[in-house]
């Protein structure tokens, strides 16, 4: 039988979405850039990878890593997905719908992603939420307002991480980002340990169980139904509609 982390859980199995993945529906932003491009705020993300399911309109992905820099095409149908530390901008060239599902349900509203900021403000987590900090209670006017200021300003610091002549700045981003987010680890690894760690616990139980012959976990089958818990949220990319799968 499972034991350690998570083995609180496998006695019905994880009650979050399949494989404690965060799902959201995502209409990418349509207002245009400093470089005439409609789209979203570059960022990353420390240990989440992400998917995109394209399910409208077309658009692209530029993406920034070590090996250099990629744009893929996004259509109706395609899939695209990356792993934790490639910077991605999401551009809307026609109406870009897109159904996004991320690795370790909850990390990333948790402040897993870090846009790509100028470093001036990269040095603490206070000037970082100052820049970055979109106004929940605030009128609607004023949080589209704030949501392109801070898109703006990563669009900034991408565009001089994307021209850089070296590896250094890059590297020099990494070390930032993950120093922003070092306070919050300790809460990280408990939502990891409640959410993915749980679920995979789970699936090691029920394979113990059928091995001894034990299906009574399939008397606890349920089915469950979720609509967004919210609607047309300011993210990063564009209007999210928010499930909370647990």
């Amino acid at each position: 039988m499972v034991t350690g982390a998570g083995a609180g859980a496998v006695a019905t199995g994880f009650a979050g979405l399949p494989g404690a993945v965060a799902l959201s529906h995502l209409s990418v932003y349509d207002w245009p850039a400093a470089d005439g491009v409609c789209g979203g705020s570059p960022h990353l993300h420390l240990t989440c990878s992400e998917a995109y399911v394209v399910t409208g309109g077309r658009g692209a992905v530029q993406t920034l890593t070590a090996s250099g820099y990629e744009v893929t095409p996004l259509v109706p149908g395609t899939v695209a997905w990356f792993t934790p530390g490639t910077i991605h901008r999401l551009v809307n060239e026609d109406d870009l719908r897109i159904t996004v599902l991320m690795q370790n349900n909850g990390l990333p509203e948790a402040g897993d992603a870090v846009l790509t900021l100028p470093p001036e403000y990269l040095t603490d987590p206070e000037t970082y939420a100052a820049a970055t900090t979109v106004p929940a209670d605030a009128p609607e006017e004023e949080r589209e307002r704030a949501a392109r200021a801070r898109r703006d300003l990563a669009l900034e610091g991408y565009r001089a991480l994307r021209d850089a002549d070296g590896p250094e700045p890059l590297a020099a981003f990494h070390r930032a980002a993950a120093a922003l987010v070092r306070p919050r680890l300790a809460e990280w690894r408990e939502r990891w340990e409640r959410g993915a760690r749980a679920a995979a616990a789970a699936t090691g139980d029920q394979l113990d169980r059928l091995e001894d012959g034990d299906v009574s976990h399939l008397a606890d089958a349920v089915v469950r139904v979720e609509q967004p818990a919210q609607y047309g949220k300011f993210g990063m990319c564009g209007r999210l509609d928010v499930y909370r799968g647990t």
